[in-house]
């Protein structure tokens, strides 16, 4: 998540340069045919041009509403997390308890049930966001296909704006904190890990409520926050799994790629009819702006339908888990917190 105000130009710049140049050198091709080779007879008038332009940013417009809401949902879902995480931490110590036991256990036993159960929720956390950082066929960190210079690109942008920030065995020091030995053994072979701690600590509960350590009713409230959980944890992987449907997603390049190619045939007659020996290279600026508008609109969206793809576009998954972590320690009386996670090139992941 870029988290200043405003994206500096040096910023625009890094994410846009190479289709600055294309585009740039797409203008001075075609001017250069119009003077050399007099192309003059190859006009495309402007009322169906601004037609072909009109439609293709109405069909931009549908597809980056449709990424945004994608995004936002995503945003809700970890929004849902945290709010339930916090509901879980306060009611694990306040439903837990000698209150329905004959024979009381000590306060220290007490309490290590509580850390357990809020130490096996953090870590939770922790593989739910590993779960969804894995790359998916159609983001852009899998695009493997399109050519050695296309894969060191999207390489340096996870390096200086995404998931390459960052060490990548975050997830696997939490567990070893958060676990002991023998459960971490146990959860690391599991095919969807995150899946299997949640029904972990219902398979815990239920022991508990056997322990009469709690009553039915408390059973049922905290066993609701863990459905809870399962349900998040599935709008999530809803959203990782099912792609903005391609034919939107990747017909829209088409329709840009046919405007920009066609724009020239169309703009440059025009600034001709204005200076009839130097209207074609005083087009140049404008086909490559009006390119680059085009191209940028569609890349917004481009960037935006995947919100848990590693990029600097993303949900800050990192930083909510901290925030949960932080907030649920607390919650055991722990004062040894770690710190929140800080912005590095104004992305905040």
């Amino acid at each position: 998540m870029y988290v200043k105000k405003n994206f500096n130009f040096r910023a625009i710049l890094s994410f846009s340069w190479f289709h600055m140049v294309w585009l740039t050198l797409l203008s001075v091709g075609m001017a250069t045919f119009y003077h050399f080779f007099h192309f003059e007879w190859m006009k495309i008038p402007w009322l169906p041009l601004s037609v072909l332009g009109t439609a293709v940013a109405f069909y931009i417009g549908f597809k980056n509403n449709s990424a945004y809401d994608r995004l936002w949902e995503a945003r809700k879902i970890w929004g849902g997390i945290v709010n339930v995480s916090r509901m879980w931490g306060a009611d694990v110590r306040a439903y837990i308890s000698n209150q329905f036991r004959e024979g009381k256990i000590s306060e220290s036993d007490l309490k290590k049930i509580h850390q357990r159960l809020i130490y096996r929720h953090i870590a939770w956390l922790y593989v739910l966001r590993d779960q969804l950082l894995i790359p998916t066929s159609w983001e852009h960190l899998r695009e493997r296909d399109m050519g050695k210079m296309i894969d060191n690109y999207f390489e340096r942008s996870k390096q200086t704006y995404g998931i390459g920030m960052l060490r990548a065995d975050i997830t696997q020091d939490m567990l070893k904190k958060l676990l002991d030995q023998e459960e971490l053994n146990r959860v690391i072979n599991f095919k969807n890990t995150a899946t299997q701690m949640i029904d972990l600590q219902s398979q815990e509960l239920a022991q508990l409520r056997s322990d009469h350590l709690t009553d039915d009713f408390r059973h049922m409230e905290l066993q609701k926050l863990l459905n809870e959980f399962y349900t998040l944890q599935g709008k999530a992987e809803r959203i990782k799994k099912f792609p903005l449907p391609r034919q939107y997603g990747s017909m829209s390049f088409v329709f840009v790629s046919i405007f920009i190619i066609l724009l020239p045939f169309g703009l440059i007659p025009a600034f001709q009819e204005l200076s009839p020996h130097y209207g074609h290279w005083i087009s140049i600026p404008f086909v490559a702006l009006i390119g680059w508008v085009y191209v940028m609109m569609e890349l917004i969206g481009d960037y935006s339908e995947n919100p848990f793809s590693g990029l600097g576009n993303d949900i800050p998954m990192l930083s909510l888990c901290r925030t949960i972590e932080i907030d649920l320690r607390e919650m055991l009386g722990e004062t040894d917190l770690p710190e929140p996670i800080q912005p590095v090139n104004s992305v905040l992941m």
